[in-house]
């Protein structure tokens, strides 16, 4: 790996962004899309449909094996839960699947501590063909409101997308009305960057007055590739996106894909270290009722959490990649003087039948503590905090596909000796 001096610029967003007091750190949770898609037909698919069943029993294990004490504490639901027709004007819920009504899980979710999200469209259907929200959105806010959301995903299908930034504003100016809090979470930005061609540049400053959390490029699908397409775009675009997420207003890349069919255990620490340097939303979209141990112990690290949640909200890049490695970075608390704390992945996209062997130092990760750093192996509890000072060269070894995350904190200069 070649050296190279890294900058790594800290932006310190001083325009005004919404102030709902919401999602004061990347949201976390649990939400159905992405494992379980549109499967409604609960005869044939009876662990799997969308329903109250489902709903319930991923509360009740996000209660039970500590997902809730961990941080996770939303439940989402996404499309394909109401029926296919509005009555008396207002959206409803799948009378079979969900017998006892939205405002009845609402109240179980509730009850077990966490807090209960679903999905509506700004369109006139959602994406699978369902009642969308064009010309019913104070309708939609206060059912919102009466059922005692806490979290609404926003899509945008079948909608002109020169009618969503106006539309996407007064949906959130009517869900405010209500007094109910609710974190908002927008599509737009995906709908201008990806679906639309030729690509819109969102206007970010209206989207941080408007949205808690924004979803910026392609849905996620099943599959290293996939996750390491959205990667590519937050590496690619980062000088332009990064410095909009903070405290109350975050780039969404879409759901953590560990548990399910399509990441080796390799590649889901690579998809948990770059959403947590990139200030992901932490939202699982997987079966808990199955999840493999070892997957498990990855998504209640509460040390890899803290780095996804560290309060100072600035979101980390991707600064190097050579050889087939790279490097994300991402500062963060403890400060230390004037100096940061820094979480550090390095991301292999290698083949090679054996972890790929890299030397580096201090100055080619670009940190400049005369002093030094402490390091803590994110994945690895067990190992030691090791020191790294000035001029020192380390040897780096990581797995093929895989991931090494570190935090590098600042050695005091009156420390005793």
């Amino acid at each position: 790996m070649k050296s190279i001096i890294i900058i790594f610029c800290i932006y310190i967003s001083i325009v005004q962004a919404l102030d709902n007091g919401l999602a004061k750190t990347p949201p976390m949770g649990w939400m159905s899309w992405e494992r379980f898609r549109c499967i409604t037909d609960c005869d044939k698919y009876p662990d799997e449909c969308i329903s109250e069943r489902l709903i319930m029993e991923m509360a009740d294990i996000m209660v039970k094996d500590g997902y809730l004490d961990a941080g996770y504490e939303y439940v989402n639901i996404d499309d394909c839960w109401s029926e296919l027709e509005r009555e008396d004007g207002k959206i409803v819920a799948d009378k079979q699947r969900f017998p006892r009504g939205i405002k009845f899980l609402s109240d179980y979710v509730h009850s077990k501590g966490l807090k209960f999200g679903t999905y509506l469209d700004y369109g006139t259907k959602t994406c699978a063909g369902y009642p969308g929200s064009l010309d019913f959105l104070e309708t939609d806010a206060q059912s919102l409101a009466d059922w005692n959301i806490d979290f609404i995903k926003m899509d945008g299908c079948n909608v002109d997308t020169e009618k969503m930034v106006d539309g996407y504003i007064e949906f959130g100016r009517l869900m405010n009305a209500t007094g109910r809090p609710i974190v908002y979470s927008c599509s737009w930005p995906a709908y201008f960057e990806y679906y639309r061609k030729p690509t819109m540049i969102p206007d970010y400053e209206v989207l941080k007055k408007t949205c808690n959390l924004w979803r910026n490029w392609k849905d996620i699908e099943d599959s290293y590739e996939s996750m390491l397409f959205i990667a590519d775009y937050f590496a690619e675009h980062a000088d332009r996106v990064s410095p909009h997420a903070g405290p109350g207003h975050w780039n969404d890349p879409d759901t953590l894909l560990l548990g399910n069919f399509g990441l080796t255990y390799e590649q889901s620490k690579a998809q948990l270290a770059i959403w947590a340097v990139i200030a992901a939303p932490f939202l699982l979209s997987t079966d808990l009722r199955t999840i493999k141990p070892e997957i498990k112990e990855l998504l209640l690290n509460r040390e890899i959490i803290a780095i996804d949640q560290d309060p100072l909200g600035i979101q980390g890049k991707q600064v190097k990649q050579g050889y087939g490695i790279e490097v994300w970075i991402r500062p963060v608390l403890p400060r230390i003087g004037n100096e940061y704390s820094y979480a550090v992945a390095f991301v292999s996209r290698r083949t090679d039948g054996h972890g790929y062997a890299f030397p580096y130092t201090l100055e080619d990760l670009g940190f400049k503590n005369k002093n030094g750093y402490i390091v803590k192996d994110l994945f690895n509890s067990k190992r030691s905090t090791f020191e790294i000072i000035e001029n020192d060269t380390i040897e780096e070894r990581v797995n093929p596909t895989g991931a090494n995350f570190y935090k590098f904190t600042p050695i005091e200069n009156n420390r005793e000796l």
